[in-house]
């Protein structure tokens, strides 16, 4: 079922973006909340793509979250307002959000948008989100990348194009259905009474997409924008990005096997195809991991036909193997051939195999709680 959505979705991505369409209705009062915890060396690019695209109207909030730098100075310096919060035991980036969701309660605005302190907002967008998530009433996400740094190897490239199979290609093949997206934890907009009900107060590893599923069972789905960017970069240091991808991985896995299921059954109770369509997307792991998977799956599969079993698991093991190269292939000669070349994209076995320690790691000593990711600056 995970390969069936994955190559369904490449297919649907295939098709060129088309020019962004006029939403109607007259542009709604924005609030960027901007959680941030000891991010001094990168927040001022953060606010500096931002600040050219706010209207009188808006305003930028950063929560400066058991910060030990000079996160709240920076801001303070760069014209945002500022609030600090500090905390010993409930530490992660869904209090800071409920914190400062908290604080904008006193005047709040039609929109916020949540953008994480290490990203760059790319032009155009904070109008576009949220005009998109006042006249629609249902959050919205941007298209979030992330890019290798400067002269980085096939590896980290591989990383990059695995990233943007998982946050453009997939969530467009279902945007082309109109189905809702996962949220991606920065580029989001919520209307306010969304935003203000919904419960942020989590120390989930994972706390975006936990988000985009309550926020989809209680429905209002998370819709894609295509026509939004924003971006970042992986961290240069093994340790930064060893870090970032246990969280990442290990959160997506959790979310699968505790909150997929009723994601499903709360689809077919409501008969609903486009909860369903999430529930599906919920489901399709990693994309290593789902490599992992077929090639395991199938290589059973053969030792059962050679032992003298039947040969169906073996054929049905091929098929979803085809058909999983498939989906790759035409997902990197649509989307990721500027990202690496056809000879680095070979070498994604090596970055698969890679892979293996960390999934056992799921298994026998699980990442449960919210961990930030080591900067370059750091």
């Amino acid at each position: 079922m995970p390969v069936t959505v994955l190559l369904a979705q490449a297919v649907l991505a295939w098709r060129p973006v088309r020019s962004a369409a006029s939403v109607p209705g007259s542009r709604p009062s924005v609030a960027v909340l901007i959680p941030a915890h000891n991010e001094e060396a990168g927040l001022l690019a953060t606010l500096s793509s931002l600040q050219h695209q706010l209207s009188p109207k808006d305003r930028i909030l950063v929560v400066a979250d058991n910060c030990s730098d000079g996160t709240a100075e920076v801001a303070r310096q760069a014209g945002a307002q500022v609030i600090e919060r500090s905390h010993a035991q409930l530490r992660g980036k869904g209090y800071a959000l409920d914190f400062g969701v908290t604080a904008l309660a006193d005047a709040p605005p039609d929109v916020v948008v949540i953008v994480d302190a290490d990203c760059i907002v790319g032009e155009g967008a904070i109008a576009r989100l949220a005009t998109l998530a006042a006249h629609h009433g249902r959050p919205v996400q941007a298209l979030y990348l992330m890019h290798a740094p400067a002269g980085s190897g096939p590896l980290k490239k591989i990383a990059e194009f695995a990233w943007l199979v998982k946050n453009k290609v997939r969530p467009l093949g279902w945007f082309r259905l109109g189905w809702p997206c996962q949220l991606m934890g920065t580029g989001m907009a919520f209307p306010w009474q969304t935003i203000r009900s919904a419960n942020l107060a989590t120390g989930h590893i994972v706390e975006d997409m936990k988000l985009g599923l309550d926020l989809a069972l209680a429905g209002t789905p998370p819709m894609f924008c295509p026509h939004a960017l924003v971006y970042s970069h992986f961290p240069s240091s093994a340790e930064g990005v060893q870090s970032q991808r246990t969280r990442w991985e290990h959160g997506h896995l959790s979310v699968i096997a505790s909150a997929a299921p009723a994601a499903l059954l709360g689809a077919i109770r409501r008969r609903s195809a486009s909860l369903f369509a999430f529930g599906l997307d919920l489901c399709v792991p990693p994309l290593a991991l789902l490599v992992l998977l077929v090639c395991a799956i199938t290589g059973l599969s053969l030792l059962l036909a050679l032992a003298g079993g039947s040969i169906a698991p073996l054929l049905l093991g091929v098929l979803a193997g085809a058909a999983l190269g498939v989906a790759i292939l035409l997902s990197w000669w649509r989307h990721g051939r500027t990202v690496l070349s056809g000879k680095e994209l070979a070498l994604a076995v090596v970055y698969v195999l890679a892979k293996i320690p960390l999934y056992f790691r799921f298994l026998f000593r699980r990442q449960v709680s919210w961990v930030r990711s080591k900067r370059d600056s750091e």
